[in-house]
């Protein structure tokens, strides 16, 4: 047994930081928190001195691209290099993202079960994955990828990678059925376009009609896997909403249909905004992907601020496939730019990020019975939320009670007596 010994917890569920406290891992999951006097030690437990610094939940990314390099076509495609340096490149990127203090990350589309199987069996150190695999978008939506000429990908004949396009209720029932059966844990679609799909398909643009929708989330439903829906505004938002999708990703324009707040919170639909990639896509992109961008930008923030205040339990998830990887406390911040308090932020991605993708019962918050995955920061987040991003300032990541990250000052071991 180990004892984490003396840090100021913050534990995930919004409530006060626990100052010089104790944690008990027995193997990967904890046994005992509380404050240092009140937690006993059984004879022979290694002491790890946490004084003087801060320790919270490991981070959830609800929202990740793990297998995106870029939004050119032929990196979506997969073929712009050979395929082994992109499964290598893939693998950098999931293990940057433990070292950044993540240790469960749920990808949207584009990466394999094979990578989940792959932490897991030890073979690759990585944040705990969930995998949506596809998106699952009609033809001429954002699972669609067709080249200016018309040509769909000729060269995807990797059975794990399903292709994501499907139209009619019988064929998208089929398509979830699929996705499960190469380890799917959620199901991932779209019902609007977005800022960064083809010109003509904007974000108010609608994909799927309502039967279609019912149909996907009922046989997803019926396979035990939850839902996350790409709906940045419009029609398309609403219908996924009504449908009772389990989170609604980026929803930029949700406050031009205020009334969607209630039902969300009425239907605990989770909402991830997805900052991070807009703040991209206002500088980098394409033109007409910077205009759809900066057009947002206002309404976003008030779209988040409105969800709050209608008791929305919001998710922290950056969409980071295709510009970055490794910096996914950028989101945390941006929350808390854009008005949430530290706390709150801090719980986008902890306690209610857990919730969001239904792992509530195992990780998010610290407490007796969940696994022992911490990041230990040298620093409060309450103070400057910065110091969670900073990767000098990360003194340690754990995961299952393993220090993957361990850059404590080397002290002798000490045992209790």
């Amino acid at each position: 047994m180990k004892a984490l010994i003396g840090a100021d917890l913050i534990d995930g569920t919004g409530g006060p930081v626990l100052k010089d406290s104790a944690i008990l891992i027995d193997g990967e999951r904890v046994t005992e928190v509380g404050p240092r006097g009140a937690v006993t030690l059984p004879p022979g437990t290694e002491e790890i001195n946490l004084s003087g610094l801060t320790l919270l939940p490991g981070l959830i990314d609800t929202h990740d691209h793990l297998a995106h390099k870029n939004y050119s076509l032929d990196s979506r495609w997969e073929i712009e290099e050979p395929a082994s340096v992109h499964h290598l490149k893939t693998a950098r990127a999931i293990e940057e993202s433990l070292v950044a203090g993540y240790t469960c990350i749920r990808d949207a589309g584009g990466l394999d079960s094979g990578f989940k199987y792959a932490v897991e069996q030890g073979l690759l150190n990585g944040p705990r994955l969930l995998t949506s695999v596809a998106i699952v978008s009609p033809t001429g939506g954002i699972g669609d990828r067709v080249a200016g000429s018309g040509h769909r990908n000729p060269f995807n004949n990797d059975p794990m990678h399903v292709d994501g396009v499907a139209n009619g209720p019988d064929a998208i029932r089929a398509l979830v059925r699929e996705l499960v059966r190469v380890g799917a844990d959620v199901i991932k679609f779209a019902t609007t376009g977005g800022a960064s799909s083809r010109s003509g398909h904007g974000p108010k643009d609608i994909a799927f009609g309502p039967d279609e929708v019912k149909a996907l989330v009922d046989e997803a439903k019926s396979q035990e896997k939850y839902t996350m829906c790409h709906a940045v505004g419009g029609p398309g938002l609403r219908m996924c909403i009504e449908a009772g999708v389990g989170s609604v990703e980026h929803a930029c324009y949700l406050a031009e249909d205020p009334d969607l707040a209630k039902m969300m919170a009425d239907k605990n639909v989770f909402f991830t905004p997805t900052f991070e990639v807009y703040e991209f896509h206002s500088t980098i992109s394409a033109p007409h992907i910077i205009e759809r961008t900066k057009q947002l930008m206002q309404i976003h923030q008030e779209s988040l601020h409105l969800a709050v205040s209608a008791g929305v339990k919001v998710s922290a998830g950056t969409d980071a496939g295709g510009f970055v990887h490794g910096d996914n406390a950028r989101e945390i911040e941006l929350m808390v730019e854009r008005g949430l308090s530290n706390m709150q932020a801090i719980q986008t991605a902890t306690g209610w990020a857990a919730e969001c993708i239904g792992e509530e019962k195992n990780f998010g918050t610290v407490g007796k019975g969940k696994y022992a995955d911490f990041l230990v920061v040298d620093g409060d987040p309450l103070k400057d939320i910065s110091v969670i991003r900073n990767k000098e300032r990360i003194k340690m990541v754990m995961k299952g009670g393993v220090a993957y990250i361990d850059r404590l000052p080397i002290a002798e071991p000490q045992l209790a007596d």
